[in-house]
């Protein structure tokens, strides 16, 4: 099985057809896609330009899209060298006990559905690698806070569990992301699960 930078090569391999290289991009999403599958490809093609149906589309397009996902997986393997790393002196120097910022990790490990979203269609608009930033830079952070960390939105609402949904959370009603519980407050956590019915996200 490939792995990321060789299916990369594919994608920027001039000699392949277009539609086999748009075939490389989408197993890329499987060895990284930050939104999850289905969400990532929507957001990779809106900002490159393309159909999401395009069987055949432009080359320099797919090459747009792969960069931007390969910007967002550096920054990511980045973060997990360095939680590696501070994690390795903690438990060196006797720290043992686990936190939210661990258990966030540990979900998320390898890069798939670090920032779920509510809807495959609904994401922020901004680079990837931006959202991953600054939702990092929150989780490290450790400190309750009653904004979303990717927009700054204080609206939410709390997604049900259903077959559809990545998972249970608060989900910001302006771009769509899936919080952390442990980033946000109490009571905007309250708010949050007070506003859950099914066009909360419809109306935002």
């Amino acid at each position: 099985m490939a792995g990321f930078r060789a299916l990369a090569e594919q994608v920027r391999n001039p000699r392949l057809v277009a539609a086999q290289r748009r075939t490389a991009l989408r197993k890329c999403l499987e060895r990284f896609a930050p939104y999850g599958h289905r969400a990532t490809w929507h957001h990779l093609c809106t900002r490159a330009g393309i159909a999401t149906q395009d069987r055949d589309p432009d080359p320099e397009r797919l090459v747009a899209a792969l960069t931007e996902l390969e910007e967002a997986r550096s920054l990511w393997l980045a973060y997990e060298e360095e939680f590696a790393a501070r994690r390795r002196k903690e438990k060196h120097d006797g720290i043992r006990q686990v936190g939210a910022l661990d258990d966030w990790h540990r979900r998320t490990w390898g890069g798939c559905d670090i920032v779920p979203c509510e809807s495959p269609h609904r994401h922020p608009a901004v680079r990837l690698a931006v959202v991953l930033h600054r939702m990092i830079t929150a989780m490290e952070a450790g400190r309750p806070r009653h904004d979303c960390p990717v927009c700054g939105s204080t609206r939410f609402a709390w997604l049900p569990e259903t077959a559809d949904a990545p998972a249970p959370g608060p989900a910001c009603r302006q771009c769509g992301v899936l919080t952390p519980a442990s980033v946000l407050a109490p009571e905007t956590l309250r708010a949050a699960h007070r506003t859950h019915h099914a066009g909360a996200f419809a109306a935002a």
